[in-house]
């Protein structure tokens, strides 16, 4: 839908007028998640961070565990003592929440599964040296690498129950049922989740195009600093970006605390809807 200037009105004339799904008393609040350099251009460059912390509201939560996968276990070796520790709170929590659930994805593409898109031609060779393979897009080591690591793997009720899938692209939201609709989405809507954990590898691919979907659909989103983990030099640049953009970024510990002292089951739909792809409150 397109709009002309004249249907426009300015910010002094948008707040004169009621305006649905706005809270204008909370929109008239200084900021105070932000910091700006004076000596910049319109004071700018701006640094901004998460405005929200968990213990703000009551909220629904999911633990994603991102690629968390055998073919990947070199990388995951400092952060999967932290894994460990919070799918076990989780697991205690949903003892006691319908507001808590947990989804693990297998990065699994294949030299052989019929795509070649954007991603290849990225990449570029296919650098399938079996002594020295180079491609990040393919596993190596064939079905065994694409399953879970052992000491966090679901069990055989929550594979059933559609907890655990296969994706072929970065973002964990991007990948369909047969209806074309996004299957981590609907899997998250079903327990009408608001608040995603994410956790995984590798932090400046999966997990920052997972934080960005996530916002985009309506999601708070938290990455675990020290739950996610990298085979690049980009670990601390891409936990900047995402801090700093889309994610309230904790440590293992914090969020621990939260799940045992501080969370809350929040009402299904309090703050996201599931009928619009945003996530704004259903009307």
């Amino acid at each position: 839908m397109s709009h002309s200037k004249e249907t426009i009105p300015t910010l002094e004339e948008a707040l004169k007028r009621p305006c649905k799904n706005r809270d204008k008393d909370l929109a008239l609040q200084p900021m105070d998640n932000y910091s700006e350099t004076p000596d910049g251009p319109h004071k700018q460059p701006l640094s901004f961070w998460a405005s929200w912390n968990l213990k703000d509201r009551p909220r629904r939560v999911a633990l994603l565990l991102d690629d968390c996968q055998e073919e990947y276990r070199p990388y995951a070796g400092d952060v999967l003592p932290n894994l460990i520790k919070l799918v076990d709170v989780f697991r205690k929590a949903q003892s006691g929440s319908d507001g808590v659930c947990i989804t693990w994805s297998s990065w699994t593409r294949r030299f052989d599964d019929g795509i070649s898109n954007a991603m290849d031609r990225w990449y570029g060779p296919t650098g399938l040296q079996p002594d020295n393979p180079q491609n990040a897009l393919y596993i190596t080591t064939g079905a065994p690498g694409m399953e879970p690591l052992s000491e966090i793997a679901p069990s055989e009720k929550e594979i059933a129950d559609g907890w655990f899938y296969h994706g072929k692209h970065l973002d964990m939201f991007w990948n369909f049922d047969d209806n074309d609709n996004s299957y981590l989405d609907e899997k998250l809507k079903e327990a009408s989740i608001d608040t995603i954990i994410l956790t995984g590898l590798w932090t400046d691919e999966c997990i920052l195009s997972t934080a960005y979907a996530g916002n985009s659909r309506g999601y708070d989103v938290v990455v675990v600093s020290d739950a996610v983990a990298t085979a690049t030099a980009n670990q601390e640049k891409a936990l900047t970006v995402a801090g700093s953009t889309v994610a309230n970024v904790l440590a293992t510990d914090e969020v621990i605390s939260y799940m045992e002292n501080d969370f809350v089951t929040g009402k299904p739909g309090a703050v996201k809807g599931t009928t619009h792809p945003d996530g704004r409150k259903d009307d």
